[in-house]
């Protein structure tokens, strides 16, 4: 596995595998890796095949969290995450810096971001507001210096994937993007690098957002009528206040595609929420088949 640390020299690569005409698939993190983007690494392996290059990037970007979020204090394991990539196969690991990513951003030498204006709006973007323009910004950025055929996002951070995929398209990137399952643990709680911030405790009530997921899929099932989104909210709702550590941030049902909120609920609605435990935020959704 080649390491590759600075902007100029990953896009030199890039530039020599498109030249040779080998795909490239390409998995962006932020690191701390778990299972989800050891799946993700798989996945953009048989899209590219033994003969392509898959290409993995860690990098907490530090655009996309607020002041009051948790960027010093985000899990780093840099080590663990090289050997992890390494066994998984990837062939070339970016890891770039802030001033690689962003030079002169602390002095106001650097002024430029992308801007999502319609899906980021809502729900992630509500709640977080200035979260998406530093997703789009970083991306965009990557996509330039890896230059990937296709790229592989996963579906936890389903709204992300739908804001990537417009700028995508929007922006004319030559490229594909696909958008894998979210992995689990056995209990359903959705793997994530910020679970390791969760108490034995806090750990046992996490799995409230699943089975929050999991009783919007039954109702619905069991409906032949659709369900208003306000009174299946407040049921939600209630159903983790059980939880002494769990405080609602939002639940949404919304149109897949569009990500417009839905006043009826039916088989193919999404549905998405966060919820804080104790001091993690944690997010999930699943589509209500």
């Amino acid at each position: 596995m080649r390491i590759v640390t600075t902007a100029a020299a990953m896009q030199r690569l890039a530039l020599r595998w498109r030249r040779a005409g080998t795909r490239v698939g390409f998995v962006p993190t932020m690191g701390y890796l778990h299972g989800g983007h050891l799946s993700l690494v798989h996945r953009a392996r048989r899209l590219v095949g033994k003969r392509g290059i898959v290409v993995a990037s860690i990098y907490v970007n530090p655009t996309q969290f607020a002041p009051t979020e948790d960027l010093s204090a985000y899990p780093r394991d840099l080590e663990r995450d090289k050997a992890l990539c390494r066994k998984a196969g990837v062939d070339v690991l970016f890891l770039p810096s802030d001033a690689e990513m962003y030079p002169g951003r602390d002095t106001g030498g650097y002024s430029t971001y992308v801007v999502e204006e319609r899906l980021s709006q809502g729900m992630e973007g509500g709640s977080r507001p200035t979260h998406f323009r530093g997703v789009t910004t970083v991306v965009a950025k990557l996509f330039n210096l890896v230059l990937p055929d296709v790229a592989v996002f996963g579906a936890k951070d389903w709204q992300q994937a739908a804001v990537i995929r417009r700028m995508t398209r929007d922006l004319n990137f030559p490229l594909r993007v696909v958008v894998a399952p979210t992995r689990r643990e056995k209990d359903g709680l959705a793997m994530s690098s910020r679970n390791k911030y969760l108490s034995a405790e806090e750990r046992a009530q996490a799995t409230i957002l699943f089975r929050a997921l999991k009783l919007a899929k039954e109702v619905v099932a069991a409906s032949r009528t659709p369900n208003y989104a306000d009174v299946l909210k407040k049921e939600l709702a209630a159903l983790i206040a059980t939880q002494p550590a769990a405080r609602l941030d939002y639940v949404e049902f919304f149109d897949p595609e569009t990500l417009q909120p839905a006043i009826a609920v039916t088989r193919g609605t999404h549905l998405a929420l966060a919820v804080f435990i104790g001091r993690t935020r944690l997010i999930d959704n699943a589509e209500l088949k």
